[in-house]
């Protein structure tokens, strides 16, 4: 009997450590809550403005190299128009390479930011980001390795880990929204970037 009980204790001991086990493997594996937020010093002055450097000298679908300039290294609030990402290219390029969708790349480091449409059609895409007045992304859009916000994760500055602002999360009734200047996600793709392609 005294055996028994020592086995059953055993069995119990080693089911309870491996449930342990699985849900601590489980929390480590959960994605992080949405979205990464970053303190505000992320886009503490560096070599230019808030950035690591200057905007890139030729953008993506003619996007305005001193208008990104000015948006992505010294400005914590402002945006482009609204409406200026469809006086560019920008739609004929994403319906062009559709059923693919586009990588939006860091003005500065030609990092991947975003891509889009991820989870949604193209024509969704268009119409939120039009009922908005600038490209309009969503978590599942959206390359964390790259992306953070700064403030609160509603109303919060979107930004990228090398102090580019890009826009803002303006959450809805789906989730987190976040509102990007295309001038600050039009870069040339680095390598990383042109992986993603």
């Amino acid at each position: 009997m005294r055996r028994t009980i020592a086995v059953a204790s055993l069995v119990a001991g080693a089911s309870s450590r491996v449930a342990a086990m699985s849900s601590s493997a489980a929390a480590a594996a959960a994605p992080p809550s949405l979205p990464i937020m970053a303190p505000d010093a992320i886009m503490l002055p560096r070599a230019h403005g808030t950035c690591v450097g200057p905007v890139q000298a030729k953008l993506r679908w003619g996007a305005d190299r001193t208008t990104a300039d000015h948006i992505c290294c010294f400005n914590r609030h402002y945006a482009e128009s609204a409406g200026y990402w469809e006086e560019t290219p920008l739609l004929r390029s994403m319906m062009d390479s559709s059923p693919n969708a586009t990588t939006f790349c860091d003005s500065v480091t030609g990092k991947p930011l975003f891509i889009a449409p991820v989870g949604r059609t193209l024509k969704e895409f268009i119409d939120e980001s039009r009922a908005h007045g600038w490209p309009s992304f969503r978590d599942e859009e959206v390359v964390w390795e790259n992306v953070r916000v700064v403030g609160t994760a509603a109303q919060g500055e979107t930004v990228s880990v090398d102090g580019t602002h890009l826009g803002h999360n303006l959450p809805d009734y789906n989730g987190n929204r976040y509102c990007i200047n295309l001038v600050s996600v039009a870069g040339e793709p680095s390598e990383s970037c042109a992986s993603k392609l």
